[in-house]
């Protein structure tokens, strides 16, 4: 090879070389900056709320922690929204994740239905399964990809937590409250929407699952400080006493 063609060759070779360099320089840099923007959003979007949520009471403690709420009328009926409670619950999705990396959603639809089928990259998201609507006793099938008879409902509504304490708390603790999963069933859709924001004095679910529906209630209220009506109150001491005594052992 004549001497000139070999010395535009090598010319070519560093060229080509330095290219190489300068694009895989490039390259990760980006990365880096793509992943560090990453774990900075992530790092700024803390879990909204315990994936345990609130602890169910048993009978005799739900009783007593009946005894021991506030009794008081609702108020601020004319100033609530749904929004004030974050933007999961309000129809138009943003629900946040929680420390388990689901949302609360997702954790109930996984506790509540039985024969389920998960996603295969995603845990969280049930794809099958089978409810036993706890309000209407209903069997209930599920299938992600077509229309379901299946809501999450707020036992205590949010529309009842804001008029019994939560209109004076702050936005954080509302987000809480509202993805607090042991406030959350699975339900058939109608009953969900026939229940509403109704308290126990206005609705009531099929009589074998009152005096579960009572302890669940008592529960929440006990935990946020939530008060109760009069006609509320007598209510919940009457669903309760469709709980099974104690065995003596």
């Amino acid at each position: 090879m004549p001497k000139r063609s070999r010395t535009t060759a090598r010319r070519r070779w560093r060229k080509l070389f330095a290219t190489s360099v300068l694009l895989i320089t490039a390259g990760a840099v980006g990365l880096g900056l793509y992943l560090n923007h990453h774990e900075v959003t992530h790092a700024q979007t803390p879990p909204a709320g315990d994936p345990e949520g609130t602890r169910l009471l048993g009978a005799a403690q739900a009783r007593t922690g009946l005894d021991r709420l506030t009794v008081a009328w609702n108020r601020n009926w004319e100033s609530y929204e749904r929004t004030a409670f974050g933007p999961g619950w309000s129809g138009r999705g943003g629900e946040p994740v929680l420390s388990d990396g689901c949302t609360a959603r997702e954790d109930v639809m996984k506790r509540d239905l039985t024969e389920t089928r998960v996603g295969d990259s995603n845990s969280c998201i049930v794809l099958t399964g089978v409810l036993i609507d706890p309000y209407t006793g209903e069997r209930l099938p599920y299938d992600r990809f077509k229309a379901s008879d299946i809501e999450i409902d707020h036992v205590v509504a949010l529309g009842d937590a804001w008029r019994s304490g939560a209109s004076g708390w702050s936005p954080e603790q509302r987000e809480k409250f509202a993805n607090d999963i042991g406030n959350l069933l699975a339900v058939q859709k109608q009953a969900n929407q026939d229940k509403g924001s109704k308290t126990p004095d206005q609705w009531k679910p099929r009589e074998a699952y009152q005096c579960d529906y009572a302890r669940r209630w008592v529960s929440v209220k006990a935990r946020w400080g939530l008060t109760v009506q009069p006609t509320e109150k007598s209510a919940l001491a009457d669903m309760l006493e469709t709980c099974a005594p104690p065995v003596n052992r």
